[in-house]
């Protein structure tokens, strides 16, 4: 993923915490907020809590990768993907549903439901 796409600072960051859109489920939240670029912009947020080092970069790297194949669906929004320390019991496919579910609810994909993974 290039680096295009990934917010760089706090306070773009900020910005879309305080706008306050959100969903969430017991494994990730979304917080999200419209933009005028032609491109999406994401980070992600994992807590210490998650696990050691190698277990956090994991996950990013799997949600990384999940954003990637949803890149040509994704709405030219800014939004921040909160991993929370449950989803430490979630296999790959399993992560992959339920942020796919938590993208269409927070009406960040387009129309087309599925990516080819």
């Amino acid at each position: 993923m290039k680096r295009l796409y990934s917010i760089k600072s706090k306070d773009e960051m900020d910005l879309i915490f305080k706008e306050k859109n959100s969903v969430g489920n017991g494994y990730f939240g979304v917080y999200y907020k419209k933009h005028d670029l032609s491109y999406f912009k994401f980070a992600i947020s994992i807590g210490r809590k998650y696990g050691n080092a190698v277990e956090r970069n994991l996950a990013k790297r799997r949600i990384r990768y999940i954003v990637s194949l949803y890149k040509n669906q994704l709405k030219h929004m800014m939004f921040v993907i909160v991993v929370k320390p449950s989803v430490r019991e979630l296999d790959y496919n399993d992560m992959l549903s339920q942020l796919e579910k938590l993208l269409n609810r927070a009406k960040l994909l387009e129309k087309e439901d599925h990516a080819n993974a």
